[in-house]
């Protein structure tokens, strides 16, 4: 397990707060735009430290329309400018293929480190060495593992045409489940995906320290 990362200094020790819109901002606090999946353990995190720091989550399910996060980051991010000190990008590239890094340098803002959230929870090195081992890995976050029914099964026609699966999923050969506050229930809900999808479940504990270092790193600077 590795150690929790050094607060970022800050004057003013509120707590953090989920938000969705363009509200009114303070200009000592950091604005956080996050992936729907990461939102909650990013707010806990926050609040944990206590830092001073509003998380602005988007959709979740633009994760199935990548071509769009780079558009409803920039629109929210310079919404958000405008009452903030400064604005974090709660993504990695996520699928849009550099189209985020370019928003994030034409704003002059900054987002989490790695191809996609999996990265941050896992580490590189991990995820390079699973895939090494199988190239037909399919990956689970604690927030995919929650919402499987929805965001995978419904969203992928999976529950009106289960003849789906061999079409999309049929190059896989195991489920990971990057659990970072593995239960009971979570458990029972990834052993149910992999079975939807017909696979065997490998479940590695991550906790959320990477996804605290990337912030605190990022609140550091």
């Amino acid at each position: 397990m590795s150690s929790s990362p050094t607060a970022p200094t800050s004057t003013t020790p509120s707590s953090s707060s989920s938000r969705s819109g363009a509200e009114e901002g303070a200009p000592n606090r950091v604005a956080f735009i996050a992936c729907g999946a990461i939102a909650q353990p990013a707010a806990a995190v926050v609040e944990r430290h206590g830092w001073a720091v509003d998380v602005h989550p988007l959709p979740p399910l633009l994760h199935n329309h990548p071509a769009r996060i780079a558009g409803e980051v920039r629109a929210l991010a310079e919404r958000l400018a405008e009452t903030y000190a400064r604005v974090v990008i709660g993504y990695a590239d996520c699928g849009t293929y550099g189209a985020l890094d370019d928003v994030c340098h034409e704003l002059g803002v900054a987002r989490l480190p790695g191809l996609h959230c999996y990265d941050v929870y896992a580490g590189e090195s991990r995820l390079e060495r699973f895939f090494d081992e199988q190239p037909g890995t399919y990956l689970l976050t604690d927030f995919l593992v929650r919402s499987f029914a929805r965001t995978v099964v419904q969203e992928m026609g999976l529950d009106r045409h289960p003849e789906l699966r061999e079409a999309y999923f049929g190059n896989y050969t195991r489920v990971v489940w990057l659990a970072q506050q593995p239960d009971d229930d979570l458990h029972d809900l990834a052993q149910q995906a992999a079975t939807t999808l017909g696979l065997p479940l490998t479940v590695v504990e991550t906790g959320d320290h990477g996804l605290e270092r990337a912030l605190a790193e990022h609140l550091a600077r």
